[in-house]
């Protein structure tokens, strides 16, 4: 695999107008989760139909790759060294760098946290801002 995978705080800065997308990216089946949780729990209808649209257009532009054995042995090993190094990560933070792990693609993202641990464990990250 190539190109890039898109944290969920990238992907609503992209489709927001914030950050410019890579040419080539897919997304975690975790960031459509986020985004579906999101649609769920949002406060009036303006709000609720923007974010409706945001998961619709997120869908239609980004293939979702799925959490399998290869994600879980990754997933693994963030976690091990996240705990070695006495680390509270965030479960679905390691699983989207996880999955950009397994998948040799490089990690976009706005989390200054989820980009530290994607460095330490060796992948390529793009994070504006840190």
């Amino acid at each position: 695999m190539s190109g890039a995978l898109l944290d969920t705080s990238f992907v609503i800065a992209a489709t927001n107008g914030g950050v410019a997308l890579p040419d080539v990216a897919a997304i975690s089946v975790v960031t459509l989760g986020e985004l579906h949780a999101g649609v769920l729990r949002a406060r009036g209808v303006a709000a609720h139909a923007e974010r409706v649209r945001r998961l619709d257009d997120v869908r239609s532009l980004f293939l979702a790759l799925p959490v399998d054995d290869d994600v879980a042995e990754h997933y693994g090993r963030a976690l091990a060294r996240a705990r070695d190094e006495g680390r509270t990560e965030k479960p679905l933070d390691l699983l989207i760098v996880a999955t950009a792990s397994a998948t040799k693609r490089a990690l976009h993202t706005l989390d200054v946290a989820q980009a530290k641990l994607a460095r330490r464990l060796g992948l390529v990250v793009h994070a504006p801002g840190t």
